[in-house]
């Protein structure tokens, strides 16, 4: 099954109305985004909680990496750059963190409030090599633009 993007983000939108607490938020799209594709294995946030830190935050899948620096890994690089990390092969990603050996791919996308501030990152993972693409990012990026600009 691969995702409708277009239900998805409209079922978001119906579930996330009005709602601007961001670990609501949070908990509703890591749900809905694991659901709506088999591709994904493990769905989920990591918050920034410190200064070059995030932790973890809902999820969807088996036990998550519970603390990651700024400084490692995919979610890493992605909370340090601000940008999209698609990659095809973690075990090729220099400093990749294993929190599960299962995982072959992973997309991870900076997640930004309204104002500019980094909230967190959107991890998802798959057991399968290669498993996302640039629509992936794309669209999951605007569903998130859209859930989180006016998260506090």
């Amino acid at each position: 099954m691969r995702v409708d993007y277009q239900a998805l983000a409209t079922q978001i939108k119906a579930l996330t109305e009005g709602e601007t607490d961001a670990v609501a938020l949070m908990a509703t799209v890591a749900c809905e985004v694991h659901h709506s594709d088999d591709r994904f294995d493990w769905t989920g946030f990591y918050r920034v909680t410190a200064p070059e830190l995030m932790k973890i935050g809902p999820y969807q899948g088996g036990h998550g990496c519970l603390v990651i620096p700024f400084s490692r890994g995919v979610c890493g690089a992605a909370a340090r750059t601000g940008e999209a990390q698609l990659v095809a092969d973690v075990h090729a990603f220099e400093g990749h963190i294993a929190c599960a050996s299962s995982t072959q791919s992973e997309l991870v996308l900076p997640v930004w409030t309204q104002d500019g501030r980094l909230l967190g990152v959107f991890d998802i993972d798959s057991d399968q090599p290669a498993a996302f693409t640039e629509e992936d990012s794309q669209q999951l990026s605007a569903i998130l633009a859209s859930v989180f600009s006016n998260a506090s």
